[in-house]
């Protein structure tokens, strides 16, 4: 895979995870990585089938979320990355983050997982994502394009899966043929 991306110096591979559960839900996951694929300096180099899974931490009923997982490689840096990824989301019709409630449905949600080896504690970004390890609709995509992902300062993501296999998650089939 690494050298399809030669042409990127300094590149990262990055994970994304991605989930909606409001307005076509399929659509708005696969549109949002034809946009991280039209990203300056970035590609995909691997996406997850999508899966339907069950909110967590809702504040009251909504409809189930359809997931995914990219790889990207990128020679941006992580604060960049993020910053574009919010304004995939913007387009999306997601609220700025100082209006929106935690857990609540969305059109489109974009987390920046893991990013290389980096570990970072920052007020608008942490690396590896802070929660990922408790979440099966993260680590089950992940684990399909990267059966050996290891959680900087965790360890390895197939131990943590074991560990949530409460949460139901089904595979489900793409919206857009990628």
């Amino acid at each position: 895979m690494q050298h399809r991306f030669r042409h990127l110096p300094g590149a990262s591979l990055a994970y994304v995870g991605i989930g909606s559960n409001l307005a076509h839900p399929r659509r708005h996951v696969a549109r949002a990585i034809a946009e991280m694929a039209r990203l300056p300096r970035t590609r995909v180099a691997a996406v997850s089938p999508n899966y339907l899974s069950a909110p967590l931490g809702a504040n009251g009923p909504q409809p189930d979320y359809v997931n995914a997982v990219a790889a990207l490689v990128t020679s941006l840096a992580a604060p960049a990355l993020l910053k574009r990824m919010r304004a995939i989301e913007k387009r999306h019709g997601r609220p700025p983050t100082e209006q929106r409630l935690r857990n609540a449905a969305r059109t489109l949600d974009l987390d920046l997982l893991l990013f290389g080896h980096r570990r970072l504690r920052h007020r608008q970004l942490t690396l590896p994502h802070p929660r990922m390890h408790q979440r099966a609709f993260v680590l089950r995509p992940l684990l399909d394009i990267a059966p050996a992902a290891v959680i900087p300062g965790r360890g390895a993501a197939r131990r943590w899966l074991r560990r949530v296999h409460g949460q139901r998650i089904a595979r489900t089939r793409r919206h857009i043929r990628l």
